[in-house]
């Protein structure tokens, strides 16, 4: 991990680099690249302070700008804000060389990155994600889109930003619950690819365990780094998720499932945490995890997950939607359910078309210590 007061770039192959780091915020028009004279800067309502900073700059550096509020979290992502935002882009005149920005939690980014990819058939996007979700996860690797009834994510289209800027500082300010649903992508990381994320994990929390749930964890920006070097290894091995990209997709068939059985109610990061440990559960029942060092490693999802107080439970009696739901999950191929599942910490592979018993046998093992979180 670098210095505190040195920003750390990370490329994502040879596309565009994440620049993280604290009192960044200055340094969005660099990452534009030439020949760009609009900006649009999509924010949510709750970051006025922060857009004002970031289109100040913008101003400063002779761009003329434009501001778009959006609502708050899923809210934002629906076919009717986005067809707003292609209205004011076109009002505005916005050309094939001016470019997007996107300011706010993975929703804003999601969102943002549509619109640019849709607009004239895509338009420069930069990303300034103001989460820990948005930093490790939604802001990087291209994947845009929004919701419709139906699911999460179905309309969408890959489009790399132009860069990435993750000013830590900005976490501060962020709600301890959503810091934690942040965190359940990063322990992600760790089962997957990068073990010493568990153990710096861990060794926060047996220190001070609020100090590991808050932005004032000495440890948070060098996880973050880690999280962010994970993702950008695999997706600049696989932009359009032919293949290896899949891993990054650990936990969150069946979190995706609870989102939107809950009417995504539960955070993101919340019903990944569940995710994941069903998947740890699915690999043992199927073979993939086995012995003492399979039980072992089940275990270690569960307790590092709740020593952050990610839950890992989730109500009985409602598999039925949860099925339909992991159905109509954008992974699946044709009428097969595909899973990423553990054949030993951070050896992930594929599980394609397991027996539905064995899903819901797995589902039994998360929903039988309790009912599903309290929101």
């Amino acid at each position: 991990m670098s210095g505190a007061a040195e920003p750390t770039t990370i490329a994502v192959g040879s596309d565009y680099d994440v620049v993280i780091g604290s009192g960044v915020l200055g340094r969005v028009g660099g990452l534009l690249g030439p020949d760009v004279e609009r900006v649009l800067v999509v924010h949510p309502p709750t970051l006025p302070e922060l857009t004002a900073r970031v289109t100040a700059a913008l101003e400063g550096e002779g761009y003329a700008v434009h501001v778009a509020e959006v609502p708050d979290a899923e809210a934002a992502k629906t076919a009717e804000v986005a067809a707003s935002l292609w209205s004011q882009l076109g009002v505005a005149g916005f050309t094939r060389t001016d470019a997007v920005v996107g300011v706010g939690g993975g929703t804003v980014t999601d969102l943002a990155g549509f619109v640019a990819a849709s607009w004239l058939r895509g338009v420069r996007v930069v990303q300034v994600p103001t989460t820990l979700l948005g930093m490790v996860d939604a802001a990087v690797g291209g994947k845009t889109g929004i919701n419709t009834v139906e699911g999460k994510n179905l309309v969408g289209a890959f489009h790399p930003p132009a860069g990435v800027l993750c000013d830590v500082d900005v976490l501060a300010t962020l709600p301890e619950a959503d810091l934690v649903a942040g965190l359940a992508e990063v322990v992600k990381c760790g089962f997957i690819a990068d073990p010493v994320i568990l153990d710096l994990v861990e060794s926060s929390v047996a220190t001070d365990p609020a100090l590991a749930r808050s932005a004032s964890n000495p440890h948070l920006r060098e996880l973050i780094e880690r999280a962010v070097r994970v993702k950008a290894e695999v997706v600049a091995a696989d932009l359009r998720e032919s293949s290896l990209r899949e891993i990054l997709n650990y936990g969150h068939t069946f979190g995706h499932a609870i989102e939107q059985v809950e009417h995504y109610a539960w955070r993101h990061g919340e019903a990944v945490a569940v995710g994941m440990v069903y998947v740890a559960e699915l690999a043992r029942l199927s073979g993939h995890l086995s012995g003492s060092e399979g039980d072992a490693l089940v275990a270690r999802h569960r307790s590092v997950l709740e020593s952050l107080g990610l839950p890992t439970t989730y109500a009985a009696g409602r598999w039925d939607e949860l099925f339909a739901a992991m159905r109509r999950d954008k992974k699946s191929r044709g009428s097969t359910l595909r899973f990423v599942v553990l054949d030993g910490l951070a050896r992930p592979t594929r599980l394609a078309g397991p027996d539905d018993a064995l899903l819901q046998a797995a589902y039994g093992l998360v929903a039988r210590r309790g009912a599903a979180r309290a929101h």
